[in-house]
């Protein structure tokens, strides 16, 4: 079984109760066990500013499917929440978005998927729900931990647990 990290994001619908159904949707379909969910964050948005704040997450999984399949499994949950990549802006509002961030400490380039992802070590919006379930875990051969004390996370609020 390998473990993946996975970041959720959405600005638009209940993103909250979207995640929490996602996650279940991504650990059906991916055969997978769900290992560790952060708290949900709201954070400002990010490349397109002027749009609503979005909310931000992230879970551990382990599941055996190869990293091109769990990522076709990633872009059929965003499907099923509404989510057409190809009518929507870059950076843009939108239901969810799910991004494969790390596989194991496997280090990929293909046409459709770069790992660990490319810029996870710049995005605070990733790395302060990522510190608070996997603080030592390495990305690009670094640590969260540390990668996350280089940047600001002015602006990003811990949520509180929804009942």
């Amino acid at each position: 079984m390998a473990s993946a990290i996975i970041a959720l994001g959405g600005n638009v619908g209940d993103v909250r109760a979207t995640f929490t159904a996602a996650i279940v949707d991504i650990c059906a379909l991916a055969r997978a066990k769900l290992v560790a969910r952060s708290s949900d964050y709201a954070t400002p948005p990010w490349g397109d500013e002027q749009q609503p704040a979005f909310v931000n997450a992230c879970i551990e999984i382990e599941t055996s499917l190869a990293p091109d399949a769990l990522l076709a499994v990633l872009q059929a949950v965003e499907r099923t929440f509404g989510r057409n990549r190809s009518k929507e802006r870059r950076w843009g509002p939108r239901t969810l978005d799910l991004d494969l961030i790390a596989y194991d400490d496997l280090a990929l380039q293909t046409e459709g998927l770069t790992l660990p992802h490319p810029h996870v070590l710049e995005r605070a919006f990733v790395l302060v729900p990522l510190n608070e379930i996997a603080p030592e875990r390495k990305i690009g051969g670094r640590s969260v931990k540390a990668a996350l004390a280089k940047l600001s996370s002015t602006g990003i609020e811990r949520l509180p647990a929804l009942d």
